[in-house]
C-alpha cells in the first residue's frame, strides 16, 4: 500500500491553522483576512474531469492536497477545524463505537441533544482545541458561515467551537457574509461551508448533470468573490474529501461472504468499515482478506495505526473507537451487511483512501 500522505506534503489539517498564522502575521504580515471555503465532496479528480465547467477553480493557483483517513465529512471537518488528525481529535469515522455505552453513534448527529439535554456522545468526545478558539484568544475574529439550519447543531457546537456562526441560505450569500463580517471586524478568519455538492453526489453521482450544474454555480460564486477581494484579503477553496460513484453491481454483501457470524458491531461507512469482532471470532483479518480478495485492504487496528491511517499518533482514549478490523475499498466496492440496508441507494460514496477520495483541491486567490 502507498502511504496515506507523502512526507512534507500540504494536507487539509494545515489549511485553517495556516490561515490563522497568516492573519497573526507569523506567515504573511500583509494578510488581514482569510476565508476558507470548504466545498463538501469536491475531489481533485472530479474537478479535473469537469475542468471546463470550473474555469475559476481550475485557474493557475489550483493544486492538489491530501485530506486524511477516513475520507468522510465528520473526521475531515474536525481535522480542518482543529489542525490535528483523527487519532488526536477522536472523530474516526462517519459512525464510531462509543465504548462507554457500547453503541455505534453517528458522528455528525451524535452531538445533538434531546429534549432532556443529553447527547449521544459524552462530554469531551471531540478532544482537541479548535483553530477558532486559538484565534479568539489572540483577539482575532473567528467566524463560521453556512446554511442556517446548522447553526444550532451539536456538531457545530463541538467542532466549530469558538467561532461565531452566521447563517446564509444561498451559496453566493455565504461568501458575501463571510467577507462582510470580517471587514467589519478588521482582522480575522472565516470558515465557509457548501454541503450542496456532496448531497447531489450521494443522490445522483458526481458524474451526473445535476452535479456539474451545481459545480458551475459554485465556480461562479468563487469567481465573483475573488474579483471583489481587497488588499490584505485571501480566499482559499478546498474540500473535505472526494467522491467515487459506486454502481449497485459493486456492492459487496457480507452475509453472502459468510462474514457476519463473527461480527459484534459494524461502524464506519460502506467504503471504510470498522469491524468490531465478537470475542470468539476465528480467523480475524486473514479470514476477511480471503473472503474479500482484491476488493479491499483489510488491516487490524494495530496495523492501521502503525501505518498512520489516523495520524502519526493515536491517543489511548481514541484507540477503542477504531474497529478491530478496518476494511477499505481498493476500487469502487462498497461493503454492506445485507441487501436491505437503506444506504444502498447512495450513488456517490467516500470514506476509503483511493486517489479519487483522498485528494482535494486547494485554490488561492489574493486581494
Amino acid at each position: 500500500m502507498a502511504p496515506i500522505v507523502a512526507s512534507g506534503a500540504t494536507v487539509l489539517r494545515d489549511v485553517l491553522s495556516g490561515s490563522l498564522l497568516a492573519v497573526q502575521g507569523r506567515a504573511d504580515p500583509s494578510r488581514r483576512r482569510v476565508v476558507v471555503l470548504v466545498v463538501d465532496g469536491l475531489g481533485w479528480e472530479a474537478l479535473h474531469a469537469r475542468a471546463g465547467h470550473a474555469r475559476t477553480l481550475m485557474g493557475a493557483g489550483a493544486r492538489r492536497i491530501a485530506t486524511g483517513v477516513p475520507t468522510t465529512t465528520a473526521a475531515a471537518l474536525t481535522t480542518l477545524a482543529t489542525g490535528v488528525d483523527p487519532g488526536t481529535h477522536g472523530i474516526v469515522g462517519y459512525a464510531a463505537l462509543e465504548p462507554g455505552s457500547d453503541r455505534v453513534v453517528n458522528q455528525l448527529r451524535g452531538f445533538d441533544r434531546d429534549a432532556s439535554g443529553a447527547s449521544g456522545l459524552p462530554a469531551g468526545w471531540q478532544r482537541a482545541r479548535t483553530v477558532f478558539e486559538r484565534a479568539v484568544e489572540d483577539g482575532i475574529a473567528a467566524l463560521a458561515v453556512g446554511p442556517r439550519h446548522y447553526a444550532t447543531s451539536g456538531f457545530t457546537r463541538e467542532v466549530l467551537r469558538g467561532a461565531t456562526y452566521i447563517g446564509a441560505k444561498a451559496i453566493e450569500d455565504r461568501l458575501d457574509a463571510a467577507f462582510g463580517a470580517l471587514r467589519a471586524a478588521g482582522r480575522g478568519i472565516a470558515y465557509c461551508y457548501v454541503p450542496e455538492l456532496d448531497v447531489v453526489a450521494h443522490r445522483d453521482g458526481w458524474a451526473s448533470a445535476e452535479w456539474t450544474t451545481l459545480l458551475e454555480r459554485v465556480d461562479g460564486a468563487v469567481r465573483d468573490a475573488a474579483r471583489d477581494l481587497r488588499g490584505g484579503e485571501r480566499l482559499l477553496v478546498t474540500a473535505d474529501h472526494g467522491m467515487v460513484d459506486v454502481p449497485r453491481s459493486a456492492h459487496v454483501l457480507l452475509d453472502e461472504r459468510g462474514l457476519l457470524g463473527d461480527v459484534r458491531l459494524l461502524a464506519g461507512e460502506p467504503r471504510l468499515l470498522h469491524v468490531h469482532l465478537a470475542p470468539q471470532a476465528v480467523g480475524g483479518a486473514d479470514r476477511w482478506r480471503e473472503a474479500l480478495g482484491t476488493s479491499a485492504d483489510v488491516l487490524t487496528r494495530e496495523e492501521a495505526v502503525a501505518a498512520g491511517w489516523f495520524g502519526a499518533e493515536v491517543a489511548a482514549a481514541v484507540a477503542p473507537r477504531i474497529g478491530d478490523l478496518l476494511v477499505a475499498s481498493r476500487g469502487r466496492a462498497a461493503f454492506y451487511p445485507t441487501e436491505d440496508v437503506p444506504s444502498r441507494g447512495m450513488v456517490g460514496q467516500h470514506g476509503a483512501w483511493t486517489a479519487a477520495e483522498r485528494f482535494v483541491p486547494l485554490v488561492r486567490f489574493d486581494g
